[in-house]
């Protein structure tokens, strides 16, 4: 009893002392209670760095922050051994994780007194170890030729990270697009191989420097083996063993190949012209061979062989397309065109006349040959008047013109009057190809020399004008003249002023004055004018008369000089001098101008003469066309006319004519030089000054005539070694001026 009075009286005395305290609170001054409060505060936590997922580090560390220090519990599948957290941020190290998943780890921070946060959640996150692997890597096509692209396909395992084609992966031979991806797991290219290579072993190569998401490195790996073949084939050679074919000729055709081909036929891929080939073998796919056989009774101077594009390679590249060089195809045999005079008059041929062979076709000259040593019966052109019992004696051997087409013999003596004459030609002559005549041919009629022994078309007739149509006729070959009636006082033209065919000689002057003679130049009509420009030359071919003049005037007559009509002008400087040749019509003229023309003179194409002088004259003979001019220039042209070059000659004087004869060029220079030449025209040399202008030079019977001012006349018989002394003519006399002379 008295302890629990005592326990009373206690609590009573505190309860009093606390009130005191209380009531007399404004009235003692303030003072600190030391004493310590209760902490009820738990701490805040919460994730700052999460760990990154997926991840292949097994120890990964976490980062979260807490508002004051404590202790830290982990939960689920997640530790450290990192238990005290401080106030602000802490970062955590997880105890090894092995691969999975981790959704269910916690953080919880207790501080000293006891407080204890709410429970943190880490963010769901996967440890991933495993490295990616390649299921797939494979090309579309692994046999690539021209034009062949293929695809690249490669699959990995899982996704992968850091991946770029471009630079993971090894190209050999090509080119690989981009890679893409929808899933980062299937990945596709395409590839385009290198042209013009040719390798059978090829991969593509990934590297190790790709990763998954995790970060694990992938292996290497390559493609399976792939072909590049983009080298098409090409041709090496394509040949004919023999390029001029001519009757009974076969040629080898090879044709080799950089590599052997496959799907080639000659039959289907070579198209032949004028011939058959045949079917081309090889032995090892690379070298083909086979014989082409020419078309018979053909004559073709272009063909090729050409190669189409329809083979390949073994690997299936088309090839390209090819030809060969030209080949000519002639199995043409010749024949005998014609056979004719000088005159072309088969009845009554004068006893001075030339034999004229024309061949269908260029003939090889050297194949055509004629007896020139006595009369035995030899060559292959023949002259007769006994049945080829003995043969007409040539002073020469056939001269060729009209492109090798037409061949003219040269009896060495006068024909025997009233007699006729056959001709034979042997199968020994052959054309240019080799083909020979298939048969001999001889001329059934023959010709018949005229039955006078004493006419002018025995001997034949010199005529030489000049100046106020002044006109003068020869029929003992330039020993002796006489007048002829002239219709005109116009000076009549030098050089090639007078021209003789078709039995009718044809004159040209001033003033546009045309005179012609049907009687061997004894008498002479005008022709009626074309206009009144001055006419400087005129020359007779192929039944047509043409006549050049000034300002590029060219008339021509196709009635034996009866009309003349004006053609088409080629040029507009005056033209001097015309000749006929090979068919061919060659005129010319002041500054080096010459023109041509293939056409009879209808129409005319201009020629280079190298020079720009004056050129006053031309002529034709042994297939060699020519010129003279100013300044001593002489120029020549050995084919018909087309191009020109300069000849070798001896003086720098104003050269005013030329002629040919017997295989000789004569030429006369202003002041009265003789030159000649015996290489058609290569060189000349001087061989004589007489001391008077010469003008005009003309040719027959064996006798070349020149002549010019104050009636000048001069003649040669020995093909223009020497000459005769001047011959004064009259009636005109020594005053007069003669310019051209014909015959």
């Amino acid at each position: 009893m008295k302890s629990l009075l005592s326990w009373f009286i206690l609590i009573v005395s505190i309860a009093v002392l606390v009130s005191s305290c209380s009531s007399s609170e404004d009235i003692l001054p303030e003072t600190t209670d030391n004493s310590s409060t209760t902490d009820t505060t738990a701490p805040v936590i919460a994730e700052v760095t999460a760990v990154t997922t997926p991840t292949n580090d097994t120890t990964p560390d976490y980062t979260f922050s807490s508002s004051e220090a404590g202790t830290i519990t982990y939960g689920g599948s997640c530790s450290s051994s990192t238990t005290s957290a401080t106030t602000s941020n802490n970062t955590i190290t997880l105890v090894s994780l092995s691969e999975s998943t981790y959704s269910n780890c916690t953080i919880i921070v207790t501080d000293s007194a006891g407080n204890v946060s709410s429970s943190l959640t880490m963010n769901s996150f996967v440890v991933d170890t495993t490295a990616p692997s390649v299921s797939f890597f494979t090309l579309s096509d692994t046999a690539l030729i021209t034009g062949d692209n293929a695809t690249v396909t490669l699959v990995f395992s899982e996704a992968v990270a850091s991946f770029s084609s471009s630079a993971d992966i090894t190209v050999a031979n090509g080119t690989l697009a981009v890679m893409t991806s929808t899933d980062n797991i299937t990945w596709a290219g395409t590839f385009t191989p290198t042209a013009n290579t040719e390798d059978d072993n090829n991969t593509l190569s990934l590297a190790t420097s790709y990763t998954d998401t995790a970060g694990n490195t992938g292996p290497a790996a390559t493609t399976l083996n792939y072909v590049v073949d983009t080298t098409a084939p090409s041709v090496s050679s394509f040949t004919l063993s023999d390029t001029a074919l001519k009757a009974g000729d076969n040629a080898t055709v090879t044709l080799v190949f950089s590599e052997a081909v496959a799907s080639f036929s000659s039959s289907a891929d070579i198209t032949v012209v004028n011939g058959t080939l045949a079917v081309m073998t090889s032995t090892d796919n690379i070298t083909w061979a086979g014989t082409f056989t020419p078309t018979a009774n053909t004559e073709d101077a272009s063909n090729t062989l050409s190669l189409a594009t329809s083979y390949t390679d073994t690997a299936g590249n088309a090839g390209p397309a090819a030809t060969t060089l030209n080949y000519v195809v002639d199995t043409t045999a010749p024949t005998v065109s014609s056979i004719s005079t000088t005159a072309d008059n088969q009845s009554s041929v004068a006893i001075n006349a030339n034999i004229t062979v024309t061949f269908s076709e260029a003939m090889g000259p050297s194949y055509v040959t004629t007896g020139t040593s006595d009369a035995f019966c030899a060559g292959t052109i023949r002259v007769s008047s006994d049945n080829f019992s003995s043969c007409v004696k040539m002073s020469s051997s056939p001269a060729s013109s009209n492109s090798n087409m037409s061949f003219t013999l040269d009896p060495y003596d006068n024909l025997t009057v009233g007699t006729t004459y056959k001709t034979r030609v042997t199968t020994g002559v052959k054309d240019t190809a080799g083909n020979a005549l298939s048969s001999q041919y001889d001329n059934s009629t023959g010709f018949t020399t005229t039955s006078s022994s004493s006419s002018s078309s025995i001997s034949g007739v010199f005529v030489a004008v000049g100046n106020n149509g002044a006109i003068i006729r020869s029929t003992d070959n330039g020993t002796t003249w006489d007048n002829a009636t002239s219709p005109t006082n116009n000076n009549l033209a030098w050089g090639a002023g007078i021209t003789f065919g078709n039995y009718t000689f044809v004159a040209v002057g001033s003033s546009g004055t045309i005179i012609r003679s049907t009687d061997n130049g004894s008498s002479f009509d005008n022709v009626t004018k074309v206009d009144s420009t001055t006419l400087n030359g005129v020359a007779f071919g192929n039944n047509t008369f043409v006549a050049v003049g000034a300002s590029g005037k060219i008339v021509r007559s196709t009635d034996n000089g009866s009309t003349f009509s004006a053609v088409t002008r080629p040029i507009t400087n005056g033209i001097n001098g015309v000749t006929f040749g090979n068919n061919t019509f060659v005129a010319v003229g002041d500054s080096g101008k010459i023109v041509r023309s293939t056409d009879n003179g209808t129409s005319w194409d201009n020629a280079s003469s190298g020079i720009t002088t004056i050129i006053e004259d031309v002529t034709f003979g042994n297939n060699t066309f020519v010129a003279v001019g100013q300044s001593g220039n002489i120029v020549r042209s050995t084919n018909n006319g087309t191009s020109w070059d300069n000849a070798t000659d001896p003086v720098s004087g104003h050269i005013w004519g030329v002629g040919f004869g017997n295989n000789t060029f004569v030429a006369v220079v202003h002041g009265g030089m003789i030159l000649r030449s015996t290489d058609n025209g290569s060189s000349f040399s001087n061989v004589v000054d007489p001391g008077w202008h010469l003008t005009g030079v003309g040719f027959g019977n064996n006798t070349f005539v020149v002549v010019g001012p104050a009636g000048g006349i001069y003649r040669s018989t020995d093909n223009g070694t020497t000459w005769d002394s001047r011959i004064s003519v009259n009636p005109f006399g020594t005053s007069e001026r003669f310019d051209s002379v014909a015959f």
